[in-house]
């Protein structure tokens, strides 16, 4: 009779751990979702952003290349002035890549997987 009860017994926590287990696994599947969904859609709002301030920066730098270019009284001078300081605008974002691109990346998914709900 003992024996019956320990057998029940056991058969009761190998099913109450089996049911812990799977809410363990939805629970970190969902949170995995989220975790997802969340740098998506910083990824969608980024990229979106990005395109934009492309467009607007692409469309000031033709105003003035032209601007320049009418100033000087050559407008291949005044795009060569623009394409210049592009040139030197991208050769300092280069040697500080690591300030500029790392820390905000690293900061910002910190903020994401450890935010506390």
């Amino acid at each position: 009779m003992a024996f019956e009860e320990v057998r029940e017994n056991i058969e009761d926590l190998k099913a109450q751990g089996e049911e812990v287990f799977n809410a363990n696994v939805k629970y970190y599947k969902l949170l995995a979702f989220k975790l997802f969904m969340q740098t998506n859609a910083m990824v969608a709002k980024v990229l979106l952003l990005g395109a934009l301030l492309l467009m607007v920066l692409f469309f000031f730098s033709f105003a003035a290349s032209f601007a320049i270019g009418e100033a000087l009284g050559n407008y291949g001078y005044g795009f060569l002035i623009v394409g210049a300081f592009y040139l030197l605008l991208a050769f300092i974002v280069y040697k500080m890549r690591n300030k500029i691109v790392d820390g905000p990346l690293l900061s910002n998914f910190s903020k994401i997987l450890l935010k506390d709900d």
